[in-house]
């Protein structure tokens, strides 16, 4: 396992779906730029040796609160715009579901939204 320290672009978050070609639409990628804001986010906390996967729990293993998860939403939405929506993701949850949520479950998330974005 490896850490990922990679921060993507920002299109706006209300961007034609056009902008979004340029966003990748596989798992390996998606993990690379959901990594990448995470780091961010962990830096300010001085976290920076905790590695991110696909199994990786947001609550458990990366310490991540109710702000936190606001936070990495806005920072889905500016990378992804309004097509991937955190809000509308984590709402069909239960609450011990959303305790147990991975980067990988959001990964798979975005990759489905990017890829019906692009069958549209």
């Amino acid at each position: 396992m490896t850490t990922v320290n990679q921060t993507a672009p920002s299109p706006a978050a209300d961007a034609p779906a056009e902008a979004l070609v340029s966003a990748p639409a596989d798992a390996p990628a998606v993990l690379a730029e959901i990594s990448g804001m995470l780091r961010t986010m962990l830096d300010e906390y001085d976290l920076d040796d905790i590695e991110v996967t696909m199994e990786t729990r947001f609550t458990e293993d990366l310490e991540l609160e109710s702000i936190d998860l606001v936070t990495l939403a806005g920072s889905l939405e500016a990378r992804y715009g309004r097509q991937v929506n955190f809000a509308e993701f984590v709402a069909d949850l239960e609450l011990d579901e959303i305790i147990d949520l991975t980067v990988g479950q959001l990964v798979e998330y975005v990759v489905r939204c990017l890829r019906a974005t692009r069958e549209r």
